[in-house]
């Protein structure tokens, strides 16, 4: 399944993410050569609706049509069948960022092929491993880690100052890289807007001027560090909607408003269906059932039970099914008095 070339494909440079399985004709590994031999990984199109990550390469390709780059780069063009629709994955496919090796679905194709990308990029002694995202809710541009390290947080402080540390979901792209090289995840806000591609773009660009990752602390008013401690999901037997009263569950229609704010106990997140049985599914990282931790029902509304902050709640629907409504976390640095 995965095609794996040492050059530029003719047309890749002008050619938009939905007519990029018919160039490449599937998930495709590109190498290309510079300065310093060691090279720069980036994935991108994992979710073949995020478009971000492929557009900002394409940018920066440009730029150095007529120069060496200053250091190898190694780009994963990953879910390109998912891009030719404008969708996360299809209908019986995987999720290209749930199959990465620590996946819980080992034996799936996609898994094989994921294996074998880390696979060559430890044999060519990957210097560094970014996983470009966007996401459908209202969130500041920020970068996430793996491992709480200070070659990792360097990496994740160059993009923003907004750090999450997560250990779940597994099959993760950056977390597999982990064991190879420092490695993040950027989350570049919501697809097609400018702004996030250039940002993108910049961040690549500046990891290739690197030279090394500083093995020093950063210093902790140099970071804003959140540490994700469950995963939201809205069980298949409860029916939501953000707009239709005859459901079990009616979200508040801004809720991804509520993203990076530290909401007190008591905020209300939707309205139950008197009579409906309504519990979220609320996964720790460690993965046990703790939705009564955080949420109760009263007087037929949801609301939290204490203090959280939220982070990726979306109002994509489609999203939240196939994925989850978002995730909790919790301040590790700065510590706030």
């Amino acid at each position: 399944m995965l095609n794996e070339i040492e050059f530029l494909p003719d047309g890749l440079l002008g050619t938009p993410a939905e007519k990029l399985e018919a160039l490449l004709g599937g998930p495709t590994l590109m190498h290309l050569p510079g300065r310093r031999p060691e090279p720069l990984f980036v994935t991108v199109l994992a979710h073949g609706n995020e478009g971000t990550g492929y557009c900002a390469v394409q940018q920066l390709l440009q730029a150095y049509q007529d120069q060496e780059l200053p250091r190898a780069l190694s780009v994963f063009f990953a879910n390109v069948s998912a891009a030719s629709k404008g969708l996360r994955f299809l209908d019986g496919q995987a999720d290209f960022n749930r199959v990465w090796p620590g996946t819980e679905t080992p034996d799936v194709p996609e898994a094989q092929m994921m294996q074998r990308v880390v696979d060559s990029m430890q044999a060519r002694a990957a210097f560094a491993s970014l996983d470009v995202h966007n996401n459908t809710g209202i969130n500041p541009h920020y970068a996430c880690i793996n491992r709480v390290d200070n070659q990792f947080l360097h990496l994740a402080a160059l993009f923003s100052r907004t750090v999450v540390y997560f250990i779940r979901p597994l099959g993760v792209q950056s977390m597999a890289m982990s064991y190879v090289c420092p490695s993040v995840t950027i989350e570049c806000g919501k697809p097609d807007q400018e702004y996030g591609v250039a940002h993108a773009r910049d961040y690549i660009d500046a990891c290739m001027h690197l030279s090394e990752l500083p093995e020093h602390p950063v210093a902790s008013h140099d970071v804003d560090l959140f540490h994700t401690v469950a995963t939201v999901k809205v069980p298949e037997a409860v029916s939501f909607s953000f707009e239709d009263d005859a459901v079990d569950l009616r979200l508040v229609g801004n809720i991804d408003h509520l993203n990076f704010r530290e909401l007190p106990a008591g905020t209300r997140l939707g309205g139950v269906n008197p009579g409906a049985s309504v519990s979220l599914d609320v996964c720790d990282e460690n993965g046990h059932q703790v939705s009564q931790h955080y949420f109760a029902i009263e007087d037929d509304a949801l609301l939290t039970t204490r203090p959280l902050m939220p982070s990726m709640f979306t109002l994509d629907e489609r999203i939240i099914r196939q994925d989850c409504l978002g995730y909790l976390m919790e301040r590790l640095l700065p510590e706030r008095g």
